[in-house]
């Protein structure tokens, strides 16, 4: 626990696409985009640095369209391009917060974002600057959890909070299968060796290599990224 009261003075939070999707189809509920943003003004009021990877499964998904019979390469550039829509639609809602915010795209898009430039970014974090990360890393066959993991190491985060649909990391769906376990807390090895779907291998095994924690909680209850924020017990440490 920091001076502060928070457990971690700066955080890389990983929003899936989805999670803009409120009870919508396809596209983004902006009240949903809102409240989020609300969320992340309560975490910034507590002082610690936070830096955002927001996904694009609300708008298109690379591997989806693959599997539909595009080239993957498309695919992945059309899914890269609607987390830069998302982000645009995060950026209004932060800063109708009052908060000042930079959006990084990893794919040029001068009109709209800057280019990731590590230092740069510190620099804005240090300033107090919320910090959106779109586009992934920019290339193709990489997920945005990948993404997450690798922004969170550049920029010395202290722990990713992967925000879900669910309470946390469970052995099974919870949502098809009832009798699914949930774990508290989990090491990296059994998330890789039990095959449970929370982040992709490539992302844990980044994580696991550097020792960074992994907070995954559900997004929908209201205060939990506050909560992880400040250390409480609340969905389940991947570490």
């Amino acid at each position: 626990m920091s001076s502060t009261g928070v457990a971690y003075n700066r955080v890389l939070l990983k929003l899936s696409g989805e999670s803009f999707l409120g009870d919508k189809p396809y596209g983004i509920d902006l009240n949903v985009v809102r409240r989020i943003a609300q969320e992340i003004s309560q975490v910034h009021a507590l002082g610690t640095q936070v830096a955002i990877m927001i996904g694009g499964g609300n708008i298109f998904r690379g591997i989806k369209g693959a599997k539909e019979g595009m080239e993957r390469v498309s695919a992945d550039y059309m899914g890269l391009l609607a987390t830069v829509i998302n982000a645009v639609a995060l950026q209004e809602a932060l800063e109708r917060e009052g908060l000042v915010t930079r959006h990084v795209s990893a794919i040029e898009v001068k009109a709209v974002a800057e280019p990731f430039v590590r230092r740069r970014v510190l620099r804005h974090l240090e300033k107090g600057r919320v910090i959106i990360f779109s586009a992934g890393i920019g290339s193709p066959f990489f997920t945005t959890d990948t993404a997450a993991a690798l922004r969170a190491l550049e920029i010395e985060a202290e722990a990713i909070l992967k925000a879900t649909k669910v309470d946390g990391v469970y052995s099974a769906d919870p949502v098809q299968d009832p009798q699914a376990k949930f774990f508290s807390e989990i090491s990296y090895l059994e998330v890789i060796n039990q095959n449970l779907l929370v982040m992709d291998t490539t992302a844990i095994s980044l994580c696991k290599e550097h020792n960074l924690p992994i907070i995954v909680f559900n997004l929908k209850k209201k205060g939990n990224i506050v909560a992880a924020v400040k250390g409480d017990r609340v969905g389940t440490i991947i570490h």
